[in-house]
């Protein structure tokens, strides 16, 4: 409720109107809707020293090592880091640890910053990155690079700024997992708390009210020199898409992410605010490969070539995205192939063909999940429903609130299914999560999905240094992909963030790493 009156407030006022004038107004209106509890703390206009972003929804977590979600992820790099993450740029950059060398791609050597402190006072030391690791890779953890952290064979102390990782075998993308953002370092002493995590961020947790706001102020042992930019941080949780856009528009905040595609015009014409949109997340659709009628190649490929992806793209993203119609590799990386990425386009003919090949020439029905409660879903199953009937599949849909949805998906339990979500890092071997089933347990691949293939040229990959070879060994991946299908990719959605005008520093990264983009508010301040 404090969000939602501060924004109402907002609607009736003048965009322009500051502070002082709305506490003018509390005076001469009697303060019964004006002084309602945390109005007074609410967001105004170019705050010297404030940062207020707009989330999405309010964290449901925001653990070290755990996937929640953007508005999760958006929060935890501020108080957690690892050794290395990404530069505004999307580059490998330093963290805690300073600098690292390579010796070959099986042997992983960092040095450690003199001056980087967890929040508790302490030095970050060698001692403290075993603990994180071990508990990262414990059989009973929960962290979401879990799989990608048993390419670790050991893990050596050489001093207390000094530690070495030993791989089972050459990783080449070993790198790639330190910089995620749930690859984070805390200290051992988390050990006795583990709800409490202490991290060595830019900033530490202030204050919280649960379900609406966090508040945070830079941590002054912060290890790199005049950073954070700004002293303070409020995230205000705006559930509601509308209201989130009106806080913005009206000044409450300074920054918003996920920007409703129906308002991106909008803000984009004002000359009041900046958009800012990269195309890093895909949707797709994956396949009950166990059972049902998918598990034919044919009829996968047949749903492929019978999606007209415009028609997507017009309907649930307001024609803000791109055909995708090979596997998601992003744009501005080596392996990007314009050729692949179009190979399916929407072709009845070729579709009722596969169909006639895998003995289906008259149909069949299929149920497709996905989920009433957020727009682009519902909207892109709508989208294949109606397409697939030109190719004689009755598609019936089962469109769940979110949580069933996501546990129906997590069990199997569907014919196929819409998905949206982006890779988690610009190298090509973020799409094992997708396609390698030995990459560990995804809810992003299609259940029961194996190729032998596909899994060794993914191993290949990682394990070759020369950048043109490993550009040949994915194309093979990628042509096989076209051949199984499977996961049937749709198209690239356009992923924004919006700020204020005064604002500089903040960018939206680029391709996958647009969740990452929290990192860059170290460097955010108002000019």
């Amino acid at each position: 409720m404090r969000d939602q009156k501060t924004t109402l407030l907002s609607r009736i006022l003048p965009t322009g109107i500051r502070r002082r004038s709305v506490l003018g107004l509390a005076a001469a209106l009697g303060a019964t809707l004006l002084i309602a509890p945390g109005l007074m703390g609410s967001a105004v206009a170019k705050t010297p020293g404030t940062i207020f972003f707009g989330l999405s929804s309010y964290p449901p977590g925001y653990l070290p090592w755990e996937n929640k979600g953007t508005a999760s992820d958006t929060v935890k790099v501020q108080v957690y880091r690892g050794l290395v993450s990404y530069s505004p740029e999307g580059k490998v950059r330093a963290e805690v640890a300073e600098s690292w060398e390579v010796p070959n791609a099986s042997t992983f050597v960092f040095k450690l910053r003199d001056n980087a402190y967890f929040h508790n006072g302490d030095p970050v030391t060698s001692a403290d990155v075993k603990y994180t690791f071990e508990a990262i890779t414990a059989k009973d953890s929960t962290a979401s690079m879990r799989a990608q952290f048993g390419a670790i064979k050991s893990i050596e102390v050489i001093d207390d700024k000094n530690i070495k990782f030993n791989l089972k075998e050459p990783n080449v993308t070993f790198i790639q997992y330190l910089a995620h953002r749930s690859s984070n370092i805390v200290s051992a002493k988390s050990a006795a708390d583990p709800k409490n995590p202490i991290g060595c961020g830019p900033y530490t947790i202030s204050k919280v009210d649960r379900g609406s706001r966090i508040e945070l102020e830079a941590f002054d042992k912060f290890y790199k020199a005049g950073l954070p930019k700004t002293k303070k941080l409020v995230f205000n949780a705006y559930k509601d898409q509308n209201l989130r856009v009106a806080a913005l528009e009206a000044g409450d905040v300074d920054i918003i992410e996920y920007v409703p595609w129906e308002s991106m015009d909008a803000i984009g014409a004002n000359e009041n605010l900046v958009l800012d949109v990269v195309d890093g997340p895909f949707m797709y659709l994956v396949f009950n490969t166990k059972k049902g009628p998918f598990t034919d190649a044919k009829l996968r490929q047949a749903v492929a070539y019978g999606v007209k992806r415009s028609d997507v793209i017009a309907a649930a993203f307001f024609n803000r995205g791109r055909p995708l119609g090979g596997l998601p590799v992003p744009m501005g990386t080596e392996f990007h192939d314009a050729e692949l990425e179009g190979h399916w386009k929407q072709d009845i003919a070729k579709a009722k063909a596969l169909m006639a090949e895998a003995g289906k020439p008259n149909g069949f029905t299929a149920t497709l999940l996905s989920t009433a409660q957020y727009g682009m879903h519902k909207n892109t199953a709508e989208v294949v429903q109606q397409n697939l009937t030109q190719i004689g599949i009755d598609v019936k849909l089962n469109l769940p609130e979110w949580a069933t949805r996501v546990a129906l998906g997590n069990k199997g339990q569907f014919d196929f299914a819409v998905m949206g979500t982006a890779g988690n890092f610009n190298d090509f071997d973020a799409l094992g999560r997708f396609l390698d089933d030995t990459a560990g347990a995804s809810y992003a691949r299609s259940p029961g999905f194996i190729d032998k293939e596909i899994n060794d040229l993914m191993a290949a990959g990682r394990q070759e240094l020369d950048p043109a070879k490993r550009k040949a060994i994915y194309r093979k991946v990628h042509l096989r992909a076209l051949e199984l299908a499977p996961i049937v990719t749709l198209n690239w959605r356009a992923q924004g963030y919006a700020t204020q005008k005064y604002v500089e520093g903040f960018k939206n990264m680029p391709g996958f790493l647009t969740f990452a983009s929290g990192l860059t508010l170290e460097n955010t301040a108002i000019k």
